[in-house]
């Protein structure tokens, strides 16, 4: 089992910049990738963006891209969201993820690809 504990949500205004934290614990030996999702009010949750364990490969949703970095420190076993240049549309809990191997590479933008869930942190963007 691995273990998943998100910090550094809160709320920000438009513009604005929020990095968020992931820090990963149990058998974290069997992770190939972590990534963050997000749930906005009223709507289904979609994936924002995703890296290897390695952290050579690093993939983002068209939404973010230009204006959020994944980035990971496989010593600390964390990994992090820097998102700059907020939207209101940006507002959501955030959610990390981590695999555990168990299906193809070629899934990691999907939900079902994550067997390890966080508990979710709220960002939120005014205008």
């Amino acid at each position: 089992q691995v273990q998943l504990v998100e910090t550094g949500g809160g709320l920000v205004q438009d513009g604005g910049s929020l990095k968020l934290s992931c820090a990963a614990s149990g058998r974290t030996s069997e992770i190939r990738f972590m990534g963050w999702f997000r749930r906005a009010p009223g709507k289904e949750r979609e994936w924002v963006g995703s890296i290897t364990y390695n952290g050579d490969n690093v993939y983002y949703t068209n939404s973010v891209k230009g204006r959020f970095t994944i980035s990971r420190d496989n010593a600390k076993n964390t990994v992090y969201l820097q998102m700059d240049s907020l939207k209101p549309k940006d507002t959501a809990v955030y959610y990390c993820v981590a695999d555990n191997g168990r299906y193809s590479d070629s899934y990691y933008y999907t939900e079902i690809f994550y067997d390890y869930w966080g508990q979710g942190t709220q960002v939120t963007v005014s205008s």
